[in-house]
């Protein structure tokens, strides 16, 4: 006989699970999917929560980071020294400064990850945009011409 201490059930509970087909994830708990819907504008557009308070994104994959607006960072009680921002960033709107921050946690409709970095732009930033700091911890994304379903 085996013996798995005090999380033997949980042991159990995902053997049987993964025979009828359905999983947990290492925490025990279920994944989850969120859907983001395509706006009219053609984009995606996701309110995440950030350290407890919902911010506005742009999910987008081509981002390597999580870029803040220094707006909604500051919303977030994130508010760099002028000299934090030492990051150089090329953007599609060309070069911009930035400051490296870390995030507790990011949630999308329950699809959250924690400790997720991130940038504040400094200037020319008009939206926080989801980049793959986040994107890339998730166990799948995926793209229909309707919308993304990040799955956690």
């Amino acid at each position: 006989m085996y013996e798995f201490g005090f999380r033997s059930g949980g042991v159990i509970a995902m053997a049987t699970a993964a025979a009828l087909g359905a999983y947990y994830l290492l925490d025990g708990s279920y994944p989850r999917d969120a859907s983001v819907a395509r706006a009219a504008d053609g984009h995606y557009w996701a309110v995440a929560e950030v350290n407890g308070a919902p911010v506005r994104f742009l999910v987008d994959t081509g981002s390597s980071m999580v870029a803040l607006t220094r707006h909604d960072a500051a919303r977030l009680g994130l508010e760099p020294a002028p000299e934090d921002f030492r990051r150089e960033v090329l953007t599609a709107s060309g070069p911009a400064r930035a400051a490296p921050v870390e995030l507790s946690h990011v949630s999308v409709d329950g699809a959250r990850v924690e400790r997720v970095e991130a940038l504040v732009f400094e200037d020319g930033l008009h939206a926080s945009l989801l980049g793959m700091s986040y994107l890339g911890r998730l166990s799948r994304i995926e793209a229909t011409p309707s919308a993304i379903t990040l799955r956690r």
